[in-house]
């Protein structure tokens, strides 16, 4: 099970849709953020013995903004983790410094554009269902590490465009310092993975009130040997009701997935509860591949919020992964720093 957390509300998703100048107005011309996680991850129990495997890991990144003008910026950031999924116990090993971004941004009043190593906008499930476990079927999906060109649209009333033509980085950024991870190449195949910018990703996003909705379609043509171009289509709704109860639902459709025969189906529902300083999650996620079956994932799991902003957070999850049946533990502190 590849690990994942994120302890932002369900009710921060409309956040992903605005630019890092609209997030913030930074008083000097450079801004750093990011944060440490240092956690354990745990199948304690598994119907194939197998399975059963204990990952202590850190994971650490940082974000940079440097504005050149009121209008360009550069941006970039690195992450420093283990870069490889585990295949036996194991404590801070495979760790590999690479960056997930790196570019230029220009602000054009309601249009906003990025270009260079870019983080394509497509679905919210991956990054702000709340609990330790509650990204880990939606991050599937997740369009990281691509080069190209992003422009996110204001629409004023009409809500959000964004708009992504992209393709997965096949340059020397690909490759990670420490224990390499490998460069990626285009011959590597892959839906995406083409070298060139023949992959589209367009999401539409709005809010009312305490609502959000987001909608979004992708193309990704299909890689060397591949047998299909993959085609994807997604909707999402989120609520923040009275008394802090903050509820999402995500589902993704994929035509072609992956670049295989394969139709795929993803759902993801997560529901967040905040009192005080602590916040109580619950999750329900489901995965239907054509070639790899049905895996449903259940989970429950509570974060506590310190006064310094850091946050220790675990969860407990059961899995029925086409018939394989894990129980799975996360806990984990997660230290922010920077704006």
């Amino acid at each position: 099970m590849k690990k994942q957390l994120t302890v932002a509300l369900v009710s921060s998703a409309p956040l992903l849709l605005l630019s890092p100048v609209a997030q913030a107005q930074e008083t000097s011309r450079l801004s750093l953020g990011g944060s440490l996680e240092i956690g354990n991850d745990q199948v304690i129990h598994s119907d194939d013995s197998s399975r059963e495997i204990r990952d202590t890991y850190a994971t650490g990144e940082i974000n940079a903004r440097f504005a050149l003008t009121n209008r360009v910026a550069l941006f970039g950031g690195l992450t420093w983790e283990s870069v490889v999924d585990p295949t036996e116990n194991r404590a801070f090993k495979q760790m590999g410094l690479y960056a997930h971004e790196l570019g230029v941004e220009f602000d054009l009043g309601p249009v906003v554009v990025q270009a260079g190593k870019v983080h394509p906008i497509w679905g919210v499930a991956w990054d702000v269902a709340a609990g330790f476990y509650g990204t880990t079927i939606a991050e599937d999906y997740e369009l990281s590490e691509q080069i190209g060109v992003l422009v996110d649209v204001d629409l004023g009333g009409a809500g959000a465009l964004s708009y992504g033509l992209f393709y997965a980085d096949d340059t020397v950024l690909s490759k990670s310092l420490g224990y390499n991870r490998g460069r990626n190449s285009s011959n590597d195949g892959g839906a995406g993975n083409t070298g060139k910018l023949n992959n589209v990703a367009l999401q539409w996003s709005k809010e009312w009130d305490d609502t959000y909705v987001h909608a979004g379609i992708r193309y990704l043509s299909a890689g060397t040997g591949d047998v299909k171009d993959e085609k994807g289509y997604l909707l999402g709704i989120g609520h923040s009701f009275a008394g802090g109860i903050d509820v999402l639902a995500e589902v993704a459709a994929f035509d072609g997935y992956g670049g295989t025969a394969d139709d795929a189906t993803y759902a993801t529902l997560n529901a967040a509860y905040a009192i005080g300083n602590w916040t109580l999650s619950g999750t329900f996620a489901s995965r239907d591949i054509d070639s790899e079956g049905h895996t449903n994932l259940t989970s429950v799991g509570a974060e506590y919020t310190f006064a310094n902003g850091f946050v220790l957070g675990g969860a407990l999850a059961y899995v029925d992964e086409a018939g394989t049946k894990d129980t799975a533990l996360g806990v984990n502190l997660v230290i922010p720093f920077g704006a």
